[in-house]
């Protein structure tokens, strides 16, 4: 049993050291074409997509009056204020889409 983990090990060993040197004599370049092809899907795809979502989401935007406000039990509940503020507006609120707990602000 020793005797066969012992060359099972050695074994290993050995084609480890074999994998390294074929590496270093002639497979560095291995990568090289799937690099050079994601860094163009990179440039050509991805770049432009990026642009393009950020013009759309700068001037394709319409303001639409927000729908009409239901006050609903479950909803906007205020169990402790809000530690900024008024006490009533989350962190990130936005006076065209969120409502407070009695309706949307008068702009």
């Amino acid at each position: 049993m020793a005797a066969s983990l012992v060359r099972l090990s050695r074994r290993s060993f050995q084609t480890a050291l074999l994998n390294a040197s074929a590496k270093a004599e002639g497979h560095a370049g291995h990568g090289a074409a799937a690099m050079k092809q994601w860094k163009m899907v990179s440039i050509l795809v991805a770049i432009p997509s990026v642009a393009l979502c950020m013009v759309n989401a700068f001037v394709g935007v319409e303001h639409e009056a927000p729908p009409e406000f239901v006050a609903y039990e479950h909803l906007r509940l205020r169990n402790k204020r809000f530690p900024w503020g008024d006490g009533q507006k989350s962190l990130f609120h936005n006076a065209h889409v969120n409502a407070l707990p009695d309706g949307y602000e008068e702009h």
